[in-house]
C-alpha cells in the first residue's frame, strides 16, 4: 500500500538563522547510514540597480501552491536518486541584505549519491514555485525582483 506523503511547509517567517541551520545539521547525527550532506544557502545580495542599493527583499508566496510544487520537486529527486533525505526552507517577509533566505539540505549514504543535485533543485524551485521577492532600495523605493539565471 502506497502511503501518501505529507506536504510540508517550507516557509519560515524572517531570515533563516545560523542556529536553525546548525540544529538541522545536528539533528542528522543519529542517522548513521548517512555519509554525506550537501547544502545550499541563498543570501540576499546588496545589488546595485540603476544607481540604487538593494537593502532587503520582501518575500511573499502563494504558499499552498509553492509547498505542493516543492514537495513534487523533492519527490521527483527521491524517485531518481538514492538520497536519504531532503529539506527545503524559504523565508517570508522582509529579509535584509546579508541574511539567509533559502536553505536546502540533501543527505545520502555516499557523496556520489547527492553531489550536484542542489543545482537542479534550486533551479526547479526558482522556475516553478510561486515565490516572489520585492527588492527594497536604500531610497525606500521598491520593485519586483527579476530572477536572473546565473547558474
Amino acid at each position: 500500500m502506497d502511503k501518501k506523503k505529507i506536504i510540508k511547509n517550507i516557509f519560515i517567517e524572517g531570515p533563516i538563522t545560523s542556529n536553525f541551520i546548525s540544529k538541522s545539521i545536528e539533528s542528522h547525527k543519529t542517522k548513521k547510514t548517512i555519509g554525506a550532506h550537501e547544502l545550499f544557502l541563498g543570501q540576499v545580495r546588496s545589488d546595485n540597480i540603476n544607481g540604487k542599493e538593494v537593502i532587503a527583499i520582501d518575500f511573499t508566496a502563494q504558499e499552498k501552491m509553492a509547498n505542493k510544487i516543492c514537495h513534487d520537486i523533492k519527490e521527483s529527486i527521491f524517485d531518481k536518486f538514492p538520497i536519504y533525505c531532503m529539506h527545503i526552507y524559504h523565508s517570508l517577509g522582509k529579509i535584509k541584505a546579508g541574511d539567509i533566505c533559502v536553505f536546502v539540505f540533501i543527505s545520502g549514504s555516499h557523496r556520489s549519491d547527492i553531489y550536484g543535485l542542489l543545482k537542479h533543485v534550486i533551479n526547479e524551485i526558482k522556475k516553478k514555485a510561486p515565490i516572489f521577492g520585492k527588492e527594497i532600495f536604500d531610497d525606500e523605493s521598491h520593485q519586483w525582483k527579476v530572477n536572473r539565471n546565473h547558474d
